[in-house]
């Protein structure tokens, strides 16, 4: 990758670091803007696809601890589950004790698109270990929990 910003031009170690979150920020951004394929399952955009990694292969999850899982309300859960029970990548049914609560679990389509996503994440941690020793995937990993938990503040 040609980058006009390599160590050797960084002015400062927090400048060069500065630099590094920001690239990787933004990479992350444009991987998030776009629909992508999954196999089989076809095309689906990243909140789709983080939806159904949040649903599982289980025996489904209430409507109400779906969007908990995933920090969203109720409301905004309620429509993206709309969508994808259109496209047939999950299904709803009512709770067999509480009529006012939701079950929703992914359909045989929904479990290829989260096979096809696990999978994927498969093959990142597969490159990253072919670039890292096991010493650097620990300390990577720690720094991510941290990145994570300095932007909750």
């Amino acid at each position: 990758m040609n980058n006009i910003h390599n160590n050797n031009s960084c002015k400062s170690s927090t400048e060069c670091f500065s630099f590094s979150i920001g690239r990787l920020i933004m990479q992350i951004k444009r991987l998030e803007r776009y629909p992508r394929k999954y196999g089989a399952a076809g095309l689906l955009t990243p909140s789709e696809i983080h939806t159904i990694n949040a649903i599982g292969c289980g025996d489904g999850i209430l409507m109400s601890e779906l969007a908990l899982r995933m920090g969203v309300t109720k409301g905004a859960i309620t429509q993206i589950i709309s969508r994808m029970e259109v496209k047939e990548f999950v299904r709803r049914i009512q709770h067999p004790i509480d009529s006012r609560a939701t079950i929703v679990s992914l359909t045989k389509t929904g479990i290829l698109a989260y096979q096809a996503h696990h999978e994927l994440h498969k093959e990142f941690y597969r490159k990253l270990c072919s670039q890292l020793s096991p010493q650097e995937i620990e300390i990577f990993r720690i720094c991510i929990e941290k990145f994570c938990d300095i932007f909750q503040e």
